[in-house]
């Protein structure tokens, strides 16, 4: 009777027989959001990784791939060996260094430093010659699970999100209508150009940071479609929780890359850019329902929050070209919901509401009821408005924004302001309380107040955010006025 050997041993054979590989130790890396298991080997002064999956078809799919994406020149790991009947192969090791490890150790989100920019960028520039260059003769037979992000993959992720996010987290929706606003949603979404390669969890954990450069992994659910889903991706990737100058910053990089290679033009591309957004959400959140509501996975459970976060702005800010009324109710059930936060975490969300405003139409209407908060006069601080070149500007443009960074008094003003609301920020957290208001008036709610908010905002996000906290940003007067 032979002898059956565990994952290891075949390993360490298949390096051995292969690569004359002599295995001093083997050691199994943490698991990650698959069921594919992870070794690293040590010996002859380098070390290898090996990788077993009882997945023969994922595991064609990769190795395909890459071999594929090797013979392009583009950066992924080396094929070192394969025994796919013992479902095992062994790849160059890339190290431990992910980009989301990477910029975790340059202090993000606690500031959003230029070294983080810069990798940001140079993955970025990758991306495209991926989707583009790596579609050029690709053989999508070997795709799995599908060859392409058609509309049977795209309702397999919405009914994903149905049934292991809303269901689960007892969401009410009526069934028909929501899978109405399904087929009317994959048809906005088709009309796209879908055919390039789609990586498909193109996150942060997935690229790895080598020798200064970056190297892509975890294709292997790769398929053809459209290039908005993997920008959407890494832009909206809930650990990451980019703030939105940052978002847009990296858009127009990877917009400016893809360029080389194919003529898109932004408008042409936002179109259908953020109704990937909210398909790609609702496919995380599916998996967040999956991994952390269901199989009580921690990892999975944080990210919940982050989420909901992406989706509050998206509402806020995005209005889709597609009348989905019933897929509306459940988004803006989900963000209003404390219940929803509660699964992931014992207390409620703190929400900070940061305002201006003009005081000729008054303070804004505080609606929590709760009556705590902040409202701040800015009509102390030099005003830019007085002058006929900023008249028809606001706190947003960068003329004002660059009078201010002259003038101390808004520097003066906005430190004692942050003094304050940080203190108020970590106590309210403390006690578990759910709403806080800030807000900044001035003459006529455009230069001073709105400058002040944007500072606040930006502030905020970037101190408390890896807190139980959610920011919204409002300016009252540019909305009257439609700027």
């Amino acid at each position: 009777m032979s002898q059956i050997l565990t994952p290891e041993e075949q390993l360490k054979s298949l390096a051995k027989k292969n690569l004359e590989f002599n295995c001093e130790s083997i050691a199994k890396l943490p698991a990650s959001g698959s069921y594919r298991q992870y070794y690293r080997l040590w010996g002859e002064n380098r070390t290898i990784i090996g990788v077993y999956n009882e997945d023969k078809a994922e595991n064609k799919a990769f190795l395909s791939f890459t071999r594929h994406f090797l013979e392009k020149g583009l950066p992924v790991p080396q094929i070192l060996a394969e025994a796919l009947e013992n479902n095992i192969y062994l790849l160059e090791d890339l190290g431990d260094v992910t980009l989301l490890s990477h910029i975790q150790q340059l202090d993000y989100p606690q500031e959003v430093k230029p070294e983080v920019i810069a990798m940001y960028k140079r993955v970025l520039e990758e991306l495209p010659r991926f989707q583009v260059l790596g579609g050029e003769g690709l053989d999508y037979s070997n795709c799995y699970p599908r060859h392409a992000f058609d509309r049977q993959s795209m309702m397999w992720d919405l009914n994903y999100f149905k049934y292991y996010f809303l269901k689960l987290a007892r969401v009410p929706f009526d069934e028909q209508a929501l899978e109405n606003d399904f087929n009317t949603f994959c048809d906005y979404l088709l009309s796209a150009d879908c055919n390039h390669f789609l990586y498909r969890d193109f996150q942060s954990r997935n690229v790895m940071i080598h020798n200064e450069k970056p190297y892509f992994i975890d294709y292997q659910g790769g398929r053809k479609g459209a290039l908005h889903y993997d920008i959407a991706s890494v832009l909206f990737e809930a650990k990451t929780s980019l703030l939105p100058d940052v978002r847009e910053e990296l858009l127009d990089h990877y917009l400016q890359s893809l360029n080389k290679l194919m003529p898109v033009s932004k408008d042409e591309f936002l179109k259908h850019f953020y109704g990937y957004v909210y398909i790609r959400l609702m496919q995380a959140m599916g998996a967040y329902g999956f991994r952390g509501l269901y199989e009580k996975k921690e990892l999975f459970l944080q990210s919940i929050p982050l989420a909901l976060n992406h989706l509050d702005w998206l509402l806020d800010n995005v209005t889709l070209p597609v009348d989905v009324p019933e897929l509306r109710k459940v988004w803006e059930y989900l963000t209003e919901s404390d219940y929803i936060r509660q699964l992931a975490k014992n207390q409620l969300s703190l929400r900070v509401a940061i305002n201006s405003f003009s005081y000729r139409r008054g303070i804004p209407v505080d609606e929590s009821s709760n009556g705590g908060g902040f409202v701040f006069d800015c009509r102390s601080v030099h005003n830019p408005g007085r002058y006929e070149q900023y008249k028809m500007l606001t706190g947003k443009d960068e003329p004002v924004q660059e009078f201010f960074r002259n003038e101390p008094e808004m520097d003066d003003f906005l430190e004692n302001v942050t003094a304050l609301v940080d203190r108020s920020v970590e106590k309210y957290l403390s006690r578990g309380f759910t709403s806080l208001m800030i807000n900044f008036g001035c003459t006529g709610g455009q230069h001073r107040s709105v400058y002040s908010a944007e500072q606040l905002y930006k502030h905020l996000s970037q101190k408390f955010r890896d807190s139980n906290v959610i920011f919204k940003l409002r300016h009252r007067e540019l909305e009257v006025k439609g700027w």
